[in-house]
């Protein structure tokens, strides 16, 4: 009877153990996050993705995926359902994109949001909301493959072309050309060696010259110095100049006013002469043209003329 006291309080004692350790691991197991379901449309592949995948906000867990399905009202298109902490940030503008975890090939819904509108996305159970699904980074080199490829066959075939023997025989040209000038150079640099050694003499002497150059500046700067002194007698010898010209002007004027004061009323007189012969030669040769017998036997007396000597009135007309 006591064995059997022993035995039973010994299994009531594990039973409540194990249930202690069922109500342990259910209480610290279960997840109490309050999630808010979305669905992802999705017109990509989805490999990889299966369910209870993770469902990560810029790489912070925020979810798990609930369910893959078809839609039926779309066919071809894929909707995902996921379960999303309700503190994410989900906006109308967030999107999703499948990535994957290392080279495992498991996929994940990686949720992103470019920022253009920041109005909450509101969604329940009963009204789900829809968040497009972009093509990723595998999805995108899938759709670009042949693009790529095409371009890898050009650079292939360029490359081929680059390794023909013509271009290797320019090659050699163009490398023994660079070898010839590479030569000339070293012996250019050979023969300019000596001059190149007689550059700081040359250099000294130049430093030279020009110490001399400004020493003749500053000698020729001088108030006192003979180049100052030449052009004081330049100018002295100019004013000189500029004197006797006056002079000469003024001597000009009086020469010039003696002149019209003197010889211009002889000259009125001798032309008032030229005029009177010219007037005695024109009655001369009126008295011609009238009487040339008045050259051999002169000129007729006049009859004389009112209250001259032997003047007689004329007889008057009978009438």
């Amino acid at each position: 009877m006591e064995n059997k006291s022993h035995a039973f309080w010994t299994g009531l004692f594990t039973i409540v153990l194990v249930l202690a350790i069922a109500f342990a691991v259910f209480f610290f197991n279960v997840d109490r996050t309050v999630r808010v379901p979305y669905d992802l449309i999705a017109r990509t592949n989805v490999t990889g993705l299966f369910t209870d995948a993770a469902v990560r906000y810029r790489g912070l867990g925020v979810g798990k995926v609930q369910s893959i399905s078809f839609d039926r009202a779309h066919p071809g298109q894929i909707r995902i359902r996921i379960l999303v902490d309700k503190n994410a940030p989900m906006t109308h503008s967030t999107y999703a994109t499948l990535g994957f975890q290392g080279v495992t090939g498991i996929a994940f819904v990686q949720l992103d949001d470019t920022g253009t509108d920041t109005t909450a996305l509101a969604s329940s159970p009963q009204h789900v909301a829809e968040v497009p699904m972009r093509p990723g980074l595998f999805e995108q080199l899938q759709q670009r493959g042949d693009v790529i490829l095409r371009k890898f066959e050009r650079l292939a075939d360029d490359a081929d072309k680059f390794l023909s023997d013509d271009v290797r025989n320019q090659l050699m040209a163009t490398t023994k050309s660079l070898q010839g000038a590479a030569d000339g150079i070293a012996t250019l640099a050979s023969q300019v060696q000596p001059a190149t050694a007689q550059l700081p003499q040359t250099l000294k002497q130049i430093n030279t010259t020009l110490a001399s150059t400004n020493q003749l500046v500053q000698n020729l700067n001088r108030p006192d110095g003979p180049f100052v002194a030449n052009l004081n007698k330049a100018g002295k010898a100019a004013e000189d100049a500029s004197a006797a010209l006056a002079d000469m002007n003024e001597s000009l004027r009086f020469v010039t006013a003696r002149v019209g004061f003197e010889a211009l009323p002889r000259f009125y007189s001798f032309g008032d002469d030229v005029s009177a012969a010219a007037r005695s030669v024109d009655r001369a040769a009126d008295a011609f043209s009238t009487n040339p017998r008045s050259v051999l036997f002169g000129a007729p007396q006049k009859e004389p003329g009112p209250g001259e000597p032997g003047f007689t009135w004329p007889a008057k007309a009978a009438h």
